[in-house]
């Protein structure tokens, strides 16, 4: 099994900083793409980052500038740098990543989530 576990999340002021880690753990062979993933109250999830275990990036729109996606593939971790937050930056922020195991077999795997909001 692997398991993926998400920090970091909080309030923040407007314009404020945070930082989200996500610890992978558990049957790793080799870890591909991880992300992060957002879900705002009423709304569908939506990507906010990705990157490749080379270290190839992509962002939402609505995040470039402001966020920074990196990876230790030492640690199995992905983080996410997120400056000058808004209020609609506000939702459940998940690690997901894309594992290939032991046995040889890839699965996609989503961590519990974590809860940012953003006042103004």
């Amino acid at each position: 099994q692997v398991q993926l576990v998400e920090s970091g999340g909080g309030l923040v002021q407007a314009g404020g900083s945070l930082r989200l880690s996500c610890a992978a753990s558990g049957s790793i062979f080799s870890i591909n793409a991880m992300g992060w993933y957002r879900q705002a109250p009423g709304k569908q999830r939506e990507l906010v980052a990705t990157i490749t275990s080379s270290g190839s990036t992509n962002y939402a729109d609505s995040v470039k500038g402001r966020f920074t996606i990196s990876r230790d593939n030492s640690k199995n971790t992905v983080y996410l740098q997120m400056n000058s937050l808004k209020p609609e930056d506000t939702a459940v922020y998940y690690c997901n990543a894309d594992v290939t195991r032991w046995s040889n077999s890839r699965y996609n795997y989503w961590g519990q989530g974590t809860q940012v909001t953003v006042s103004s």
